[in-house]
């Protein structure tokens, strides 16, 4: 047994991996389907007007505006209807004064026409007439070419998070492909001699992987792909080789062997082939996680037990891998209720305890770091400092959304 002789503060470790996080320079291309939630490579510039020509925002009466000027309910100006000018199709005849168009939302403005009266404003006759009841004035009712996007404007640089109104603007240029940064990989090898997929039978003294399942999903939700790997055994030649493999990726994570025990040999691992930046965090649950760098990749040595291995990944994994990735951090939904019951924490270490929200409360929901639904069953977490060792029921706490 080696016991952690010294653990370092949440946000010392959060700094230490940020500070070691290299963002991802490879670069794919991709249909502009798949760009939603990517983080762009290049910069769009646009090479065309948006829209490509003054069109109708209203259906009505394409117009010259002065003809309508002096329009009322009671004295309506009368005009010659030309043409009608539907989506789709261009104009065959101009507008001069005394005439108009019929024209649709989005139809393309007839020569000479610059402004569009509402059909709500008009009536038609029989005989192609037209009475207008409102005055317009000039441009109203209009949608000017290029008055979205101007043929040259540089609308995104590189490195912008790609949403969905920003995917809707690279396509009104017209691109059907972009160039985005690529995801991280992110190898997940679980480790334990007692460790079975799921699906397999379980022998005497073994336990389903959580752990391969609880990083993956993270993992996928955070812009990075998980590979998970099979199964290591707890020994120094297995872990070797399994790390020999997924050095192929841009990041590693073991879940499992981070601890102090006879067959906690990641530590071993890392530090003959590279270095050993921190072993030991002041958190709980989650203190016996470890990180290094192994030629020159990031390593993470997460607990086994289920509930520690996804609160570190909430707490640690999750600005890592945003951060590789080029995302914008993320910032959780949070709502202050009053604690229903009274909690004892551990002095020293600074603890996520994880509670439901139950009738405007926030109910305790943990029960041991090996238990899942401590965290299955829970709604998200309160935070409580390390020098804190009691919070009261009653007392105002700050749920913090998974």
């Amino acid at each position: 047994m080696r016991p952690i002789r010294g653990t370092i503060p949440l946000e010392e470790a959060r700094a230490l991996l940020l500070d070691a996080a290299q963002p991802i320079a490879r670069v794919e291309t991709v249909p502009l389907e798949a760009a939603h939630q990517r983080v762009l490579a290049h910069r769009i510039v646009a090479d065309q007007d948006v829209p490509p020509f003054s069109r109708a925002a209203m259906d009505g009466y394409a117009v010259i505006a002065e003809d309508t000027f002096g329009a009322g309910p009671f004295d309506p100006k009368v005009l010659r209807v030309v043409e009608k000018v539907y989506t789709g199709q261009m104009p065959t005849l101009g507008v001069a004064r005394g005439g108009c168009a019929e024209i649709a939302t989005g139809a393309p403005m007839p020569a000479g026409a610059d402004a569009v009266v509402m059909v709500e404003k008009t009536e038609k006759d029989d005989d192609g007439q037209v009475r207008v009841f409102s005055p317009v004035y000039p441009g109203q009712n209009v949608g000017r070419q290029g008055a979205d996007i101007r043929t040259g404007q540089a609308l995104f640089s590189a490195g912008v998070y790609l949403t969905p109104s920003r995917v809707g603007a690279i396509a009104a240029l017209g691109f059907d492909r972009v160039k985005v940064f690529a995801r991280p990989r992110v190898a997940i090898v679980s480790t334990g001699n007692e460790i079975v997929s799921p699906g397999q039978p379980l022998g005497p003294g073994q336990i389903y992987d959580i752990n391969r399942f609880t990083l993956g999903a993270i993992i996928a939700e955070h812009g990075a792909v998980p590979v998970p790997h099979p199964t290591s055994a707890d020994t120094l030649a297995d872990l070797n080789r399994a790390l020999d493999v997924a050095l192929a990726e841009d990041l590693v994570i073991f879940s499992g062997g981070s601890s102090v025990g006879e067959r906690d040999l990641i530590l071993d691992a890392i530090a003959a082939r590279g270095e050993v930046v921190f072993h030991g965090i002041a958190v709980k649950p989650g203190k016996p996680t470890l990180f290094g760098l192994v030629d020159g990749k990031p390593v993470l040595g997460m607990p086994g037990y289920p509930t520690s291995c996804l609160s570190n990944g909430y707490m640690l994994v999750v600005p890592l891998l945003r951060r590789l990735a080029r995302l914008p951090e993320v910032a959780p939904r949070s709502i202050v209720l009053p604690l229903g019951q009274r909690v004892v924490s551990t002095t020293g270490r600074h603890q996520f305890y994880t509670v439901r929200v139950e009738d405007g409360t926030a109910m305790p929901a943990f029960k041991a770091s090996g238990d899942i639904t401590s965290m299955s069953q829970a709604d998200g977490y309160i935070e409580i400092p390390a020098q804190t060792d009691i919070v009261e029921k009653g007392q105002m706490v700050e749920v913090i959304f998974f």
